[in-house]
């Protein structure tokens, strides 16, 4: 009797409670004995927890105690966090969260640092073991709503950042362009599964390929915990949350009744929008009436206005079919008096009279409470992914983030309200607390929902029921991370224009080159004993769109040998049609020299589209012919005076 007053007590309140008549526990209950959990259970990993008593005691349902981060510098931005117990709904906090500061690095960039003087600026921003050049960091926020066990929540937070990972991964090349153009013969190793230097016919933005990349790691995260279940004990199903910060951008995709709220000053803004039974019943009834065999004998896909009942054999009754918007009437018969396979309203709507989400993690093995009917093919993994552009917020907004325990008490415009007055009790030039004050605004949503106790009974202050439910809630600052992408997007686009060939850059401060670790640069002792010794040398342009080098060849045999030794050397396609154009165009002469970079790649030189200049030294005739250039033409070659090397006349020496 008690078991079943319960059931309908947490019917009424929300959520699914693990209870010992669910025939997923029975079934399971002889096999999940002998498995272990695939990850221990234990609370966020930035909270700090270092005992198994400190676990206990956040779970304790009589205090139901409010717990914050010991350590805030462990949260980027010093967002803000807190959560707390149910009030015995379950006997361990179902809720988990998640936070990683990741970077995503370009496969050549990989073992190659920046130098201190380049990335001294974003040093807080990109490890010193990255390449700042070939690197895009972002952050990750994400929360899980367990329900019927911890197994499927605990383990969503400890793998689904990873697999988003390797998702954005795969599409590095399009989120961050090389600086240079990729060797036909590197194609292959540019990206972890092979070539992915593929350009579709019809334009693919980068936000869609982020959110195809949330969207496949979600699904492949259900599909790892469907797998694992066989050989570990991972019980239940769990929402998820997820807030991506990358290029600018926050992305948030959500598949349950979690919500993100975005609170600018006292408006709220939805950033997500709940997935249950009521706001998806089309879809589920669509469904079941196109597969009857998910129905078996007890459930309907149509909807009524009332639920029939035996005496109403016969009578007219207002119904509603899949292809249907409005109501019409039918003749009530005995196959109307089934349940329909949606059930309530509002927060009391259920699936198969069980289950009161409809997308996340999990519940492979659910079954309906009444009947042997399988509940997973009307569940998805698909989330909904809504994006914000930080570069339109004002220094005032932050993201609210929350399971349904916050939300079943506390309305979007009321939680807007709380965190704006939290956050004004903070005076900007207190700096010893500000830092607090986002952690402060957390617990005061939190506190709001969980209410207090009174007579046996949460209540809130103003004396309405509480939340009996897991509470669980981010608040973070949206400027600071628009701060740090600015940094780092100047950052990139010096770099990039750098190796950008086309374009000029001249006061770049202590920016530099990249040197190549398969290319050997020309030292200036290198050039000095090469002019000592009276050899002909031979400069060479070697050009890329990521980096220009000078490599030197000592030849003897002066002025004629040049242009065989040339045809010796390995050059680039577009090198042997600058040659093969040079060698048809005597009269032209041109030279551009580029600045020159003594830190990093010595003397950079660019080849003319229409000559080929070849410098010599040791030659008698080319040593009279620069001399005669140099008289005509009255230009002022950078480096050439130090150097002993000029510009004769391209039909002598070649």
């Amino acid at each position: 009797m008690f078991n079943k007053f319960r059931n309908v007590l947490y019917n009424v309140v929300g959520g699914i409670d693990p209870l010992p008549d669910l025939k997923a526990v029975e079934s399971s209950a002889e096999d999940s004995s002998t498995l272990k959990p695939k990850f221990p259970y234990t609370r966020p990993h930035f909270l700090l927890f270092h005992s198994d008593e400190e676990i206990q005691w956040s779970a304790c349902h009589n205090i139901r105690p409010i717990i914050v981060p010991r350590d805030i510098t462990k949260i980027p931005w010093n967002s803000g966090y807190a959560e707390a117990v149910n009030a015995g709904k379950s006997r361990w906090n179902e809720d988990q969260a998640c936070i990683q500061e990741g970077f995503l690095q370009r496969p050549e960039g990989r073992g190659r640092c920046t130098t201190p003087t380049v990335t001294q600026d974003i040093g807080s921003l990109i490890p010193d073991h990255l390449n700042a050049a070939t690197c895009l960091p972002y952050v990750y926020f994400a929360m899980f709503d367990g329900h019927a066990g911890v197994g499927a929540a605990v383990a969503a937070a400890n793998q689904l950042h990873h697999i988003l990972q390797e998702k954005l991964i795969d599409v590095i090349d399009h989120l961050l362009p090389p600086l240079d153009e990729v060797p036909e013969h590197l194609m292959e190793k540019s990206t972890r599964r092979g070539a992915c230097m593929w350009f579709p016919g019809k334009d693919v933005t980068q936000e869609s390929l982020i959110i195809g990349a949330l969207e496949s790691s979600f699904w492949d995260m259900d599909q790892l915990i469907a797998e694992d279940r066989q050989k570990y004990d991972m019980k239940g199903g769990c929402t998820a949350l997820v807030a991506l910060f990358i290029l600018g951008k926050v992305y948030v995709a959500n598949a349950g009744d979690s919500r993100a709220v975005l609170c600018r000053n006292d408006v709220a803004i939805p950033l997500s929008n709940d997935f249950t039974p009521e706001t998806e019943r089309q879809r589920i009834r669509r469904l079941a009436a196109l597969q009857p065999e998910l129905l078996g004998a007890d459930f309907t896909h149509l909807d009524y206005c009332r639920r029939p009942s035996e005496k109403d054999l016969g009578k007219r009754i207002l119904y509603r079919d899949v292809f249907m918007t409005g109501w019409a009437y039918k003749t009530v018969t005995k196959a109307d008096l089934k349940c329909p396979v949606v059930t309530g309203e509002g927060k009391r709507s259920r699936v198969l009279a069980t289950i009161g989400v409809t997308r996340g993690f999990g519940d492979h093995d659910l079954r309906a409470l009444y009947c042997n009917n399988p509940i997973k093919p009307f569940l998805l993994s698909q989330p909904e992914v809504q994006v914000l552009d930080l570069l339109s917020i004002t220094e005032s907004d932050v993201l609210v983030m929350g399971t349904d325990g916050l939300w079943d008490v506390t309305s979007n415009d009321k939680a807007a309200e709380i965190v704006q007055k939290s956050l004004g009790q903070f005076l900007l030039t207190e700096d010893t607390r500000l830092k607090y004050r986002y952690t402060s605004a957390a617990q005061d949503l939190v506190m709001h929902s969980r209410g207090k106790l009174q007579d046996r009974n949460w209540r809130t202050a103003d004396g309405k029921a509480a939340t009996i439910d897991d509470i669980s809630v981010f608040i973070i600052p949206l400027t600071p991370y628009r701060e740090e992408y600015l940094l780092w997007k100047n950052y990139y686009d010096a770099i990039h224009g750098l190796y950008d060939n086309t374009v000029e850059n001249t006061n770049l401060g202590q920016l530099a080159l990249k040197t190549s670790p398969t290319t050997e640069k020309v030292s200036d002792s290198k050039i000095n004993s090469a002019l000592e010794n009276d050899e002909t040398t031979t400069i060479r342009n070697h050009c890329s769109s990521s980096e220009g080098e000078l490599l030197t060849e000592e030849s003897k045999s002066g002025e004629k040998d040049i242009v065989k030794e040339l045809s010796k050397l390995e050059i680039t396609t577009t090198q042997n049609a600058v040659i093969e154009e040079a060698s048809s165009n005597f009269t032209a002469s041109e030279t551009i020299l580029s600045d020159v970079s003594s830190t990093e790649t010595g003397l950079l030189s660019h080849l003319s589209p229409s000559s080929l200049h070849v410098g010599a030294s040791g030659d008698d005739s080319s040593r009279e012919s620069r001399q005669r250039s140099d008289s005509s033409n009255d230009r002022s070659v950078l480096g050439a005076d130090k150097l002993g090397c000029g510009i004769g006349d391209e039909k002598e020496s070649s």
